[in-house]
């Protein structure tokens, strides 16, 4: 479960990682919090994720050419630093008392530049440290990493929003950005696996398109996991929304919301990394199984209900990332990984965009449930829909048998004409 950890300049990584992605977490929920104060709106609090994930939509496929090109671990000492330096601006704008809205888009917006380059190179640059063996494994604690943060990050944000302030929230997250700079810095770079880079080149953005259209196992992941980000991953508007309007809480029920998504979706990357494949059937199903019990969330009658939900829901939302990420970078060209995870970034991050606002607008004018509901509903039928077409791409068909009394749902292939049933069967 934990292989990867024993090599060295991914450890410095990975422990760079932790502080950061704490301090990451503070700031989205203080930032949510902030706008939510300021204007008393969900659509503000989807207007300030759009602005944080909108270069993703406009200029991800660049920054994967970008990434391609140069070196990594450069290119992420200028990226990290770049993003301390935003969350040390709005540090100073909130504990100053000069703080509104605008400075928060324009923070969000700042960022979102940033993230263009530094989420693909950060994707990419996992390959260089460990290698081809270790990679399944190294992408799963990442995504564990991340959510652990998650659950740490939120609770210690709820205690300083409500003690003293969501300033020292932007500056914690300001300053944890030193540790990954020196995990950086401390790394050998003999140890690092060298991989060659694209050149400087006319037609690189459509080179990259066409690779990904023309495979099947790397455009269908990349379109669920743009439905299932555009619709159902809008948990800052909906968790807020249900937070303040439904249960009538105040941000420590906020932060408990995001720690409990957590609390599933560390569980979800530690059994992905224990997994060690990354099936395509496994993301369809995780996906319809996250969309439905987001629909359950919407409906549940009671804060406590609702609280319990949120586990599984991190862990099935967590299966669909990690199990996507995974198999996208398993089935990349090296040379094209940058370009290819750029645009996977830019479809699951990019799409928020687009959905925040809509979800947003939704959740003011109908209520939090129906706004919860119909991302969930959206996510699940676009899962189902691409199961039944990449099944169908790899010539299987759905059966349903019994073995030791129960119910057996799988793919199986698909019978040629004249064959018997059980030639066509498999494990």
């Amino acid at each position: 479960m934990f292989s990867s950890l024993k090599i060295r300049n991914y450890r410095l990584f990975f422990l760079g990682q932790v502080v950061s992605n704490t301090g990451t977490w503070m700031q989205r929920i203080a930032q949510d919090w902030l706008v939510l104060s300021l204007t008393g709106s969900a659509t503000a609090v989807g207007v300030t994720t759009a602005l944080q994930f909108l270069p993703m939509l406009l200029l991800g496929l660049y920054g994967g050419v970008l990434v391609d090109r140069l070196p990594k671990r450069p290119t992420l000492l200028f990226t990290q630093s770049a993003m301390a330096l935003t969350g040390l601006a709005l540090a100073v704008l909130t504990l100053s008392g000069q703080v509104q809205v605008w400075h928060v888009y324009l923070a969000a917006l700042a960022a979102g530049l940033v993230t263009v380059v530094d989420n693909p190179a950060r994707q990419s640059f996992v390959s260089e440290m460990v290698g081809p063996d270790q990679l399944q494994n190294a992408v799963s604690l990442n995504s564990a990493n991340f959510q652990s943060a998650r659950m740490i990050g939120p609770a210690v944000a709820g205690l300083l929003i409500t003690g003293v302030g969501t300033g020292y929230a932007f500056l914690f997250n300001g300053l944890s950005f030193v540790a990954p700079l020196a995990g950086l810095l401390l790394m050998r770079s003999r140890e690092l696996h060298t991989v060659e880079r694209a050149q400087r080149g006319k037609g690189q953005l459509r080179e990259g398109l066409r690779y990904v259209a023309g495979r099947p196992e790397l455009i269908w992941p990349i379109v669920l996991v743009g439905f299932v980000g555009t619709f159902a991953f809008n948990f800052p508007v909906f968790l807020s929304a249900f937070a303040d309007d439904v249960f009538h809480a105040g941000a420590g029920t906020y932060s408990l919301f995001n720690t409990l998504i957590a609390v599933g979706s560390v569980a979800g990357a530690l059994l992905a990394a224990r997994r060690g494949t990354a099936r395509l059937q496994v993301l369809c199903a995780a996906a319809v199984l996250f969309g439905l019990l987001e629909v359950a969330s919407a409906v549940a009658p009671s804060v406590w209900l609702f609280a319990l939900l949120m586990v599984p829901l991190g862990l099935f939302g967590m299966t669909v990332n990690v199990t996507a990420n995974t198999s996208i970078q398993m089935s990349a060209d090296p040379a094209m990984r940058g370009r290819v995870l750029a645009l996977y970034m830019m479809v699951f991050l990019g799409g928020t965009p687009v959905g925040a606002p809509i979800v947003g607008w939704v959740t003011d004018a109908y209520g939090a449930r129906v706004g919860m509901a119909a991302g969930g509903a959206i996510a699940a039928l676009a899962a189902a829909t691409i199961g039944v077409i990449l099944a169908r791409t790899g010539g299987l068909r759905l059966s349903l048998e019994w073995a030791a009394g129960y119910p057996r749902l799988r793919f199986v292939p698909r019978r040629r004409t004249g064959e018997p049933a059980e030639a066509a069967s498999v494990s």
